[in-house]
């Protein structure tokens, strides 16, 4: 009855099944660990949303990098804006528009200084116009934000290229812009969240980070993927058994030529045959 798992169409469909069971094993398992680094990553950075604003130099020294760790913790800082070297970084996105944000270095002495970003404006009205930029203040200023490891391709997501507009760039990397400046770049910046004393008008502020729900659909796909485990094997035992149904059923309807038929039907082919008088 079950000789048919061993036809050609059969051990195809068996090799496949075997095929896709580890597959969907190791795709669960990696949307569960995309679920608990996403759920690591939310923590620490609602963890630092959440804590008290630190001296920017308790966290990070100049020419040193951000501790992955301490990204979006609340920092202060005292210096002098430097206008000169200020920067647009290119292809940035807020309320649905596109526009720039503006990268200033705040100096706070001793050949020291960190950039800051002041915040988001919208692009000109083309391509290559110029957005309109409110000055920086000028004077002493405190500074309290969010502080920010330098952007790479990796983490941004953004393809750096040459060829810019002069003032112009598309990553906040302190290691690459400091390259230019007569001071010494903390590795990071600081994105600009309250500045004393005010001014309008003044770039729009970058909102914080959604968080979201910190790897949660990616723990409903782990579990969809191993639901589609059972789907699979469910469907194959399904398959055989209704092709043994189909057999059995078969073979109940086919008429057994071993048997002879039966009386009446040998009384009437009696009848039928002809005389033959000697």
């Amino acid at each position: 009855m079950y000789r048919f798992l061993l036809t050609p169409r059969w051990l195809a469909l068996h090799v496949v099944v075997l095929l896709v069971i580890p597959a969907f094993v190791f795709l669960g398992q990696w949307q569960f660990g995309r679920y608990e680094e996403r759920s690591a990553n939310s923590d620490v950075v609602t963890r630092n949303l959440e804590a008290e604003p630190v001296p920017l130099t308790e966290l990070v020294a100049p020419g040193g990098a951000v501790d992955n760790g301490n990204r979006y913790r609340t920092v202060t800082v005292q210096g002098t804006y430097d206008p000169a070297h200020a920067l647009l970084v290119r292809r940035r996105t807020q309320n649905s528009q596109l526009g720039f944000y503006v990268l200033t270095p705040l100096v706070t002495g001793q050949g020291q200084a960190v950039l800051v970003n002041r915040g988001w404006v919208k692009a000109g009205a083309t391509a290559d116009a110029l957005p309109e930029v409110p000055a920086a203040p000028s004077g002493q200023v405190t500074v309290t934000g969010r502080l920010r490891p330098s952007e790479t391709e990796t983490s941004s997501g953004i393809r750096d290229r040459g060829g810019l507009p002069p003032g112009q760039v598309l990553l906040i990397n302190a290691k690459a812009i400091g390259r230019g400046l007569p001071y010494e770049l903390v590795g990071g910046y600081v994105s600009l969240t309250e500045q004393r004393p005010t001014i309008s008008p003044a770039p729009e502020p970058v909102p914080p980070p959604d968080v979201g729900a910190g790897g949660g659909l990616n723990f409903a796909y782990g579990i969809q993927w191993w639901l589609f485990i059972g789907v699979a094997v469910g469907g194959w035992l399904l398959m055989i058994r209704r092709e043994v149904k189909d057999r059995s059923a078969e073979q109940a309807g086919e008429p057994d030529e071993t048997q002879p038929a039966d009386e009446g039907e040998q009384d009437r082919h009696k009848t039928a045959a002809p005389s033959v008088e000697a």
